[in-house]
């Protein structure tokens, strides 16, 4: 197959887990024989994840209504430039590689007529969908926003602009979402999705191997982006209740967030056993190794959570609050601990504080998680996408 792979951020450029399973599945398909063209926004996040290397045929070359975590307004005459760029580009690229198959990853802010324009153009496609993008997406997408509400002019809108301002292709893509969550969120908001199936996201387990189990030492963990969502600010202030305990935080995101974070730690006189650090991508299965629990209080219906699995797969515990995708997987007991309500402090620490005193339940978890993680593996999520495109492409 002939792949086309667009979306709105690609490695080492980027901020999660959708992104690395763009990058992951990218590489599986080469690795199988496909021809694979990456088209990206020109977005060039500060501090790269020097981890996962861009690999060729990457062209940042489409413009993004976000930048620098925000969504600044244009005037009606930039959007339209904007547009028409990203519709030239596409072009270009459809021209070059005439692919057989689309996949369309996170649009959020992204020109929606893109995918709109290749429905026209009759080319097979899917879309991978990890998070609200559908949702979302459309009322970010500032030439949507702006002509949505036209009625019959949007015809002549169209016509004049020669950019597509109907979006019809619901129905005209395969669909493949992270999990029910998502889905149920999308078919909320009024799409059909008509032609979807399910793919949970996965951990490299070549990367993330099982280690040794350790002695109880309080080494506490949390990983991921710092967002208020992910609820490390929960963590921290548990750490008032776990006076024998370190916490290290891994990560980056908001910066205002981070702020909160570190003040807080001074004003719960926990600044000494709670450490911000950022590792790229290759230290992680260290980084949880060294920990003795892995904590996971996030705080929303989270699209699903690759931490926990990652955890999991190495070989540590996992306290988690149990919302949104997660909670697909975690099972209570079983291969973690679930506590809740999500920003209850106490009840994280109640939960850890029984880890730290059961040493046959640490194990217990342990041999869980050792089950689990390598069933929601790269692998298997890639090779859902890849039967997913041969479908279309038949």
């Amino acid at each position: 197959m002939r792949v086309l792979a667009v979306g709105n951020m690609y490695p080492p450029h980027h901020l999660g887990g959708y992104e690395l399973m763009w990058h992951s599945n990218v590489s599986y398909l080469r690795s199988q024989g496909h021809d694979v063209r990456v088209l990206t926004t020109d977005y060039l996040t500060p501090a790269p994840d020097r981890g996962v290397p861009e690999g060729p045929e990457v062209h940042r070359e489409l413009r993004w209504y976000w930048r620098d975590h925000a969504w600044p307004r244009l005037s009606l005459r930039e959007r339209w430039r904007l547009e028409r760029h990203n519709l030239r580009v596409l072009e270009r690229h459809l021209d070059e590689l005439r692919p057989s198959v689309i996949a369309w990853w996170a649009m959020g802010g992204m020109s929606m007529s893109l995918i709109e324009a290749c429905r026209r153009r009759g080319i097979p496609a899917i879309g991978i969908v990890h998070d609200d993008w559908l949702l979302y997406g459309p009322k970010e997408d500032q030439w949507q926003s702006a002509t949505c509400h036209l009625g019959p002019l949007r015809t002549v809108v169209e016509i004049v602009s020669r950019v597509p301002s109907r979006l019809e292709f619901d129905d005209a893509l395969s669909w493949l979402l992270v999990s029910r969550v998502i889905l149920s969120r999308a078919q909320a908001g009024g799409w059909r999705l008509r032609r979807h199936g399910i793919a949970h996201s996965g951990i490299d387990t070549a990367l993330f191997r099982p280690h040794p189990a350790q002695p109880w030492g309080g080494r506490l963990l949390c990983v991921g982006r710092l967002d208020p969502r992910k609820g490390i600010h929960t963590a921290i202030e548990a750490m008032s209740e776990l006076p024998d305990m370190k916490l290290t935080v891994v990560g980056s995101g908001d910066d205002a967030y981070v702020e909160t974070l570190i003040n807080m730690t001074e004003r719960t006189g926990t600044a000494s056993r709670v450490s911000f650090e950022r590792r790229d991508r290759r230290r992680l299965p260290e980084t949880y190794a060294a920990a003795d629990a892995v904590l996971f209080p996030v705080n929303w219906d989270e699209p699903f959570g690759l931490v926990p699995l990652e955890a999991m797969a190495v070989g540590r515990p996992v306290v988690a609050s149990g919302t949104g995708g997660s909670g697909e997987y975690l099972r209570d007991g079983e291969n973690c601990l679930l506590y809740g309500p999500p920003e209850d402090a106490s009840a994280l620490a109640n939960a850890v504080n029984r880890l730290a005193t059961d040493a046959a339940l640490r194990d217990r978890l342990r041999e869980g998680g050792e089950v689990t993680a390598p069933r929601l593996s790269e692998t298997s999520f890639n090779r859902q996408v890849e039967a997913a495109m041969e479908k279309v492409d038949a």
